[in-house]
């Protein structure tokens, strides 16, 4: 009996508070949204080859950085040219992740003048954003690979690797680029409209 009144108090109690703070939350529903936040839908459709390039090369680099740190603090003697291929996969990780940036609209983008004008010059700016940064990555692949021919089998400082291995993989960073800006400016001349003009197309809150 002492229990079953115990228990008629407590759910009275929370009765009571909901009354008086219609906001509040119990611990049992506090949980579980926890556990609901936890469940993630895994979608990988929208992956391309350089995400998986550049996510190999994160992870090498990682293992890298723990064996210089490894053999430096453990064993005293570290390893030189651990840090040398690190920052060369950082350089790779750098790229090509900006490629995935690029094909994903992530890069950071000054959309407040587009609030103010009419749909007419939006769009007609929008494209001369899309074709500036067309002719932009252009110029510098072109660059890149006359800088490429001028380095040539230079060595690199720790490893007898030529050094134009870390220029290509910067090239073909910017390579990826430009093929994913001329891509993003066919789509946004299909469509009639850019992330510029129309951020929440993108961010998930169109229509919302």
């Amino acid at each position: 009996m002492n229990q079953l009144a115990a228990g008629g108090a407590d759910e009275a109690a929370r009765t009571e508070a909901s009354q008086t703070h219609p906001h509040a939350v119990s611990a049992e529903e506090l949980a579980r949204s926890f556990e609901e936040a936890d469940v993630h839908q895994v979608d990988l459709s929208d992956t391309a080859p350089e995400d998986w390039f550049a996510l190999i090369m994160f992870w090498l680099m990682g293992g890298l950085v723990f064996l210089q740190f490894f053999t430096r603090y453990a064993l005293n003697d570290s390893y030189a040219w651990t840090e040398e291929l690190a920052t060369n996969c950082l350089i790779a990780v750098v790229f090509i992740g900006a490629a995935m940036c690029v094909r994903k609209n992530r890069h950071i983008q000054v959309d407040i003048l587009y609030r103010f004008l009419p749909a007419g010059p939006a769009r007609v700016l929008a494209t001369l954003v899309d074709i500036t940064r067309v002719v932009l990555l252009g110029v510098i692949v072109w660059l890149g690979w006359q800088y490429i021919g001028m380095v040539g089998d230079e060595p690199m400082t720790t490893i007898n690797w030529p050094k134009s291995l870390v220029y290509w993989l910067a090239l073909i960073g910017f390579a990826i680029m430009l093929l994913r800006a001329v891509m993003v400016a066919y789509t946004n001349w299909r469509q009639g409209y850019s992330v510029l003009e129309r951020p929440e197309a993108y961010d998930g809150t169109d229509g919302a």
